[in-house]
Order: structure tokens, then sequence, then C-alpha cells
């Protein structure tokens, strides 16, 4: 079996009367991507910042690449990057020079940081700029230099809160695509995102958080198949021939919805087996078709199905640290 590179065990953490964690537990395979999803205020942030050592959890425990986050703190720390919510590099400052800085405060030779920082730079499509004051970036530059400077230290193991937040749609596929690549060289994720889509394309297995506790695990199609069954969708193209495409699905399946304004037809389905039959059924028939697909819950439905509402992508302002005073601290 693959070494667990993120190990929670029975987390709890308590401000006062309000238990904001409560005996949350999982396991992170090394080289892979846990997705840890909950509404607002649902503690996601509160267990990232017990497993990365900026908080202590009131009862349970976290390893981090094999190191017991409160008896080997500054292992975990040697052993991890941490992006917050918000990009916390130095505006006034290159994004060459935010490299150098937070190298610094990790101690590494300086000879390592120069060569270092100028290949993040160009991993992360940012060598054109390295020079230039990091006010001038854009949002998405922005947070693809935050992510190059957790690096700077080659740390095994990443954790990323809610790192896309407030991107643009074309930024935000950008990031993607490099976190695909860190996973690929062996990098282990643990992400925390209010986009369900992302977790969707990122996630290897998914951990659902509500109100301090899990109540769901798995992989994305998992959950999606626990909300629900798929279905098979067919756009037909004349609306006059409806009602005939309606009978001759009737006769191969069990229950069909009409959406006469669409001019759908919507069935349950087990699978692409299904799909491939009906696709069959009317491949040999003169109807036409616009489309035919199959269609699986979204995660926004395992939201709905698991807590009873549906996922808020407003920000998490209580559930949320100093990102700025979090990277001063691991690094010192």
């Amino acid at each position: 079996m693959t070494p667990l590179a993120i190990e929670a065990d029975h987390l709890v953490k308590r401000f006062g009367d309000q238990t904001a964690v409560d005996d949350v537990s999982f396991g992170v395979p090394q080289g892979s991507v846990l997705g840890l999803l909950g509404p607002n205020g649902a503690g996601k942030t509160t267990a990232v910042r017990m497993m990365t050592t900026l908080t202590t959890p009131t009862s349970g425990t976290a390893r981090v690449a094999g190191h017991d986050v409160i008896r080997e703190a500054d292992a975990v720390r040697r052993s991890m990057g941490l992006t917050g919510q918000a990009a916390t590099v130095d505006e006034l400052l290159t994004g060459r020079e935010n490299l150098r800085l937070i190298g610094s405060l990790y101690g590494l030779p300086r000879d390592y940081v120069r060569r270092a920082g100028g290949d993040l730079l160009d991993r992360f499509s940012l060598a054109d700029a390295g020079d230039r004051p990091v006010k001038t970036y854009s949002g998405g530059m922005r947070r693809r230099l935050d992510l190059a400077v957790s690096l700077i230290a080659t740390p095994p193991v990443l954790f990323l809160d809610e790192p896309t937040t407030g991107l643009d749609p074309r930024s935000r596929v950008e990031l993607w695509e490099v976190l695909r690549g860190l996973v690929n060289d062996g990098t282990t994720l643990l992400l925390t995102t209010q986009y369900l889509e992302e977790a969707d394309h990122l996630a290897d297995r998914i951990v659902v958080i509500d109100h301090g506790r899990v109540i769901a695990e798995g992989t994305p199609l998992e959950l999606k198949d626990r909300s629900g069954r798929a279905s098979i969708v067919l756009t037909v193209s004349k609306a006059d021939e409806l009602g005939t495409a309606e009978q001759l699905l009737r006769d191969h399946v069990t229950e069909v919805h009409v959406d006469v304004a669409a001019r759908q037809l919507t069935a349950p389905a087990e699978g692409l087996r299904d799909m491939t039959r009906i696709a069959a059924v009317f491949e040999g028939s003169t109807i036409e078709l616009d489309d035919l697909g199959l269609k699986r819950p979204s995660l926004d439905d395992v939201f709905l199905h698991l807590t009873g509402h549906r996922a808020d992508n407003a920000a998490e302002a209580d559930d949320r640290g100093d990102d700025t005073a979090d990277r001063e601290e691991l690094a010192s």
C-alpha cells in the first residue's frame, strides 16, 4: 500500500464553548490529492491550521510526512508548504525578491535559493515578470507566485487553502494545470475549496465536512453516485418528433421525464453501457437528435444530498486565519 503523507487522527478543536472541528480523521496517500469540502464555517481552515502546526488540537493529533504535528512540529514545518486563502507575497518586492526572502527565512543557502527561485519562476510562467514589483502583477500571477514561494524549500507535502479564490476562470484553469504538474512530480496535495468543479477536476478523493464533522468520504464519482443515479439526456431536433422519441425510449427504459420546452427526454441509467444501448436504438430510427449524453449528479447535488443545502461560494470569514502571519511563523 502507498504510505500516507498526511494523517488526521480524531482531530478536535474547541474555542470556548464552540467546537470548530469535531473528531475528524482521514489519510492522504503520497502523491495524491485530497479535497476538503464543506459549507462556510464547516471547519476546513481550522483543520488545515492544526495539520500545519499553526494551532494546537484540543484533542487528537495529525502526522505530516510521518511527523507528529504536536511532538515534532519543527520536522512537520520542514516537510510541508502552505498557501493560504489570500496571496501573501510582499507587493513592494519583485517576484524574485519574494522568493529570496522566504528562502532566507527558511535558512536555505543563497546559491540554492537563487537557482531554485529562477526555476520556480520559469515553472510558473513568471520569468518575464520576475524582476517587476509584485504590485504590478495580475491576480492570477500573484497566486502563482504565492504557490512558488510555498515550494522554495521543495516540500513533499503542500496544503492549499482555497488556492483559486478570487481568480477569473482562465487563471483558475491555469493554476489547475500547475497543480497537476506538481502531483505528477510526486507532491502530495491537500486542498480546501469552495469551487465544486475544482475538487471534481483535481481531487483523487474528497472528504466532506459539515459542522466540524466528516459526513462523507470517497472519490468524486462515488460521492456523485451516492446522491443519485446517472441519467441519459436526449435532445430531439424537431419538436413534432418528441412524442415519437418518448415512446421509443419508453420501450427500453422504465421511466422517462419530458421537457417539452427544451425538447429533452431524461431517463435513469446505470452508466455508459445504458447510454450506448440507447444510442444504438436511436441510430436505427429516423428520429434526429441534437444531443445525447450521460449526466451524473454534480458535486453541488452531493452537498444538497448530504447537508440539506447547497454549497455557498461566500468566503469563510469566521474560519480564516491571518495568512501573512502564518507564512512567517512557518518559516521562522
